[in-house]
């Protein structure tokens, strides 16, 4: 079985704030290492009243000091919305106060809406052209130097080098990574159609380079364990309505499953959800588990990410526990 990893959103649900979201994810932080998976990974997002994780650099400080062993990073940081230099000495900074558990996921989407984009990067240009120069540069400013000696203008720069992963949904970011020769997380929660092509893509062109020898794989799925298969679908319901409200343009907390019970979709709005949803893994231990296993043998994943997205913390967490056991993790 290989390692498994969680992407917590810092979800903000109906009745609840964003500073009580934030608590749950270092209680799942804090549980996770104790379950034993490998990392945990907050995105980047803006303008999501559902989503708290708005500042990951900031969060994974918070993290990392709660948590001894495992691995805490961006899943990711949407490199568009910053300077390079600003990144790099954030996550050189998370390195320097704890070496050896600090990952850089870094993405190329805005994580937002264009309104949103451009009060964040202060520009009317929201294209991303210059995204594979400014990951070059940003990891430059982190490679070790000749003789030890420090960056002109990176403090901390030099030697403070993260685990740097590039995220993608695409077959660009797939290039990209290849390329570059750098590991490789692939979004099959959100671009499920595509995951055979973009990692055939990111195998192919892969070159070894200074941080990575050959390739390396991480697919990224959205999860919902519960006891039996009757309650996981009832949890699920949390995330259809969701997504249906997000189509329509509606950007709330995330719903209660009575709330999505309570809603009378129409033919149109659930053929919407089935397909939006249709990748997901959801059941009771023994389905997600033979769900994730085919998964991996599909893609050859070295790792899986998993995103769990519930309106209460208690069953993110019984989702977690429950197939941190099925799955054979070593707890501590």
């Amino acid at each position: 079985m290989i390692p498994l990893s969680i992407l917590d959103l810092a979800t903000v649900a109906t009745g609840s704030t964003p500073a009580q979201a934030l608590a749950q994810t270092t209680a799942m932080a804090v549980a996770a290492e104790r379950l034993g998976y490998h990392r945990l990974w907050v995105a980047e997002h803006h303008a999501m009243p559902a989503v708290a994780s708005s500042a990951p650099a900031v969060l994974l400080a918070h993290l990392a000091d709660m948590t001894t062993t495992l691995r805490v990073g961006s899943g990711g940081v949407m490199l568009p919305n910053h300077s390079p230099l600003v990144v790099a000495e954030q996550f050189a900074t998370l390195v320097a106060l704890h070496p050896g558990r600090i990952d850089m996921g870094l993405g190329r989407a805005p994580g937002t809406d264009h309104r949103t984009a451009r009060a964040l990067r202060r520009s009317p240009d929201l294209r991303a052209e210059s995204f594979p120069d400014d990951v070059v540069e940003l990891i430059g400013y982190l490679l070790p130097r000749e003789g030890s000696a420090p960056h002109p203008f990176a403090n901390p720069g030099s030697g403070y080098l993260p685990e740097v992963w590039l995220l993608g949904s695409s077959t660009f970011s797939a290039h990209l990574a290849g390329q570059l020769g750098l590991p490789f997380s692939f979004a099959y929660h959100f671009a499920p159609k595509l995951v055979d092509e973009a990692l055939e893509i990111y195998r192919t062109m892969f070159r070894p380079s200074i941080l990575l020898d050959e390739p390396r794989v991480m697919v990224a799925a959205s999860v919902l364990c519960a006891p039996t298969p009757e309650e996981a679908t009832w949890l699920s319901g949390s995330t259809a309505l969701s997504v249906l409200q997000r189509r329509q343009g509606r950007m709330g907390l995330l719903p209660s499953p009575e709330e999505a019970a309570t809603h009378d979709f129409t033919i149109e709005e659930t053929q919407f959800v089935n397909e939006t949803i249709s990748s997901h893994v959801i059941g009771d231990p023994l389905t997600v588990r033979d769900g994730l296993a085919a998964l991996q043998l599909r893609t050859g994943a070295d790792e899986l990410m998993l995103s769990t997205r519930t309106h209460s913390f208690e069953a993110r967490l019984q989702s977690f526990t429950l197939l941190a056991e099925t799955w054979g993790l070593e707890q501590q």
